[in-house]
């Protein structure tokens, strides 16, 4: 049964499936990844909802000829947008700007420089939205609720309701939000653009109370009023998650991992590779771990799965180099003939992450500033060892999870060195009451109940 009723329209930069055209020519679709996809796909699955997305490959633009196509028990109708365009838009404007700014990893000292080219990339970006809503405008139905995701489409909002009053939408940030200090590095008219094209969606909603406090305060700063906001976390699938753990695939890689671990602890993470997760220091940390504890010298293993990401900008070619090559060093000074201190793993494999999942002894999440962080519930979920989770405090998923994990400053190398050993030192009571609050934490809403707090902001 369908857990959304009535004319709901999806809007997202990537969609819920990858199309492909086989040696027939006959399209065929792939659900995708992500928390958005695994998230709210099963909730709209078998309903009316159409999910909108740029097309992202030869397969996506060939599905795009043929208007709304059902596949996966999915409506997708995909939009096949300019090449240069979709470039500029995505690559220069999301992802070099927006991304930098909310997750404040830009050195202003070099970058960013908002030359001519970046004001050609800003009417890209601008251009982007405006297909979007020339394509709902034209098929959404009437009185239609439309759910925009992401900061891909912040200027979505306006732009459909001028076209088509009867439509109502809401937008979601899957990110933190720029403060006030840092949307003023944007040129003053793409700012005040971008902030009005947010405040003309019914309501802008967020992870965390953090985010949406630094958007109403930049809100403040140039629009002089503030929208309306609400926060609503995106919660995991217990069910989903614990269906993967117990596949063949994720059941393989578990007793592997298990076998080639013997009775040595994990050190867990799970990222993109992705300047704002703060893999470097994450190392760094652990370095300094083995340096000041000569004792924990081969007892335990520190493992990172880094999903390849963004690979078309050279800072994200660079920081996946640089990963690689602290690895290495940590693993030349530390390691011995039967040990590897920290084994990098970049393969995109989600049933061998959910198997680590079931193994690590820590899990650690510790983002320079990220929106959710949704591997912190999803790993109590289904760890099998009373897993300790250590947090950066500005991943948004704090909020949640606070009272039931050990926070770390997330630049402080000494203090999530510290807090990484105390983690593997921790009772075995302690680790039992901790593992049973997360869980319930993580179990104590669902994905649906984000859903419907963000059909509940336009009625």
């Amino acid at each position: 049964m369908p857990i959304v009723t009535g004319p709901i329209v999806l809007v997202s930069n990537r969609g819920p499936v990858s199309f492909g055209v086989g040696a027939d020519g006959e399209l065929s679709g792939r659900r995708g990844g992500g928390g958005l996809v695994s998230g709210l796909a099963p909730l709209v699955a078998g309903s009316d909802t159409t999910w909108y997305a740029a097309a992202l490959g030869d397969g996506d633009r060939a599905a795009a000829t043929e208007g709304v196509i059902e596949t996966d028990d999915l409506r997708v109708r995909t939009l096949a947008i300019d090449a240069d365009i979709q470039r500029q838009a995505y690559d220069v404007v999301c992802n070099a700007t927006l991304w930098f700014l909310h997750h404040g990893l830009y050195d202003l000292a070099r970058r960013p420089r908002f030359d001519g080219r970046w004001q050609k990339a800003w009417s890209a970006y601008r251009r982007f939205n405006e297909i979007f809503a020339d394509t709902l405008a034209a098929e959404a139905p009437a009185n239609a609720r439309v759910l925009v995701q992401d900061y891909h489409l912040a200027l979505l909002g306006p732009l459909l309701s001028r076209r088509r009053p009867d439509v109502r939408s809401v937008h979601f940030s899957h990110t933190p939000f720029a403060p006030p200090h840092l949307i003023r590095v944007m040129p003053d008219q793409a700012a005040t653009e971008l902030l009005e094209g947010m405040a003309g969606h019914g309501a802008c909603g967020f992870h965390s109370e953090r985010w949406a406090s630094d958007f109403r305060a930049s809100c403040r700063e140039v629009l002089g009023r503030e929208p309306p906001t609400f926060v609503s976390p995106l919660a995991p699938d217990p069910a989903d998650l614990r269906g993967v753990a117990n596949g063949p695939a994720s059941r393989e890689a578990f007793e592997t991992l298990d076998a080639r671990l013997g009775d040595r602890r994990l050190i867990l993470r799970v990222d993109r590779m992705e300047l704002s997760k703060n893999i470097l220091r994450g190392f760094w940390a652990y370095d300094a771990m083995l340096e000041s504890r000569p004792d924990l010298r081969g007892t335990v293993e520190f493992l990172a799965l880094g999903y390849p990401s963004r690979e078309g900008l050279p800072e994200y070619l660079s920081y996946r180099q640089e990963v690689a090559t602290v690895a290495d060093v940590v693993n030349r000074r530390w390691g011995k003939e039967d040990w590897q201190p920290i084994t990098l793993d970049l393969a995109d494999d989600f049933p061998s992450s959910v198997a680590a999942l079931r193994r690590y002894d820590v899990l650690f999440v510790n983002p320079i500033r990220d929106g959710l962080n949704l591997v912190a519930l999803e790993g109590p979920l289904v760890n099998e060892r009373d897993g300790v989770l250590v947090v950066s405090r500005e991943a948004g998923v704090w909020d949640q999870v606070r009272s039931a994990s050990i926070a770390v400053n997330p630049y402080d190398i000494e203090a999530q060195a510290r807090a990484l050993a105390g983690a593997l030192e921790a009772s075995g009571p302690e680790r039992t009451s901790q593992a049973r609050a997360l869980r319930d934490i993580a179990e104590a809403r669902g994905p649906g109940e984000w859903l419907a707090d963000q059909l509940a902001q336009i009625g």
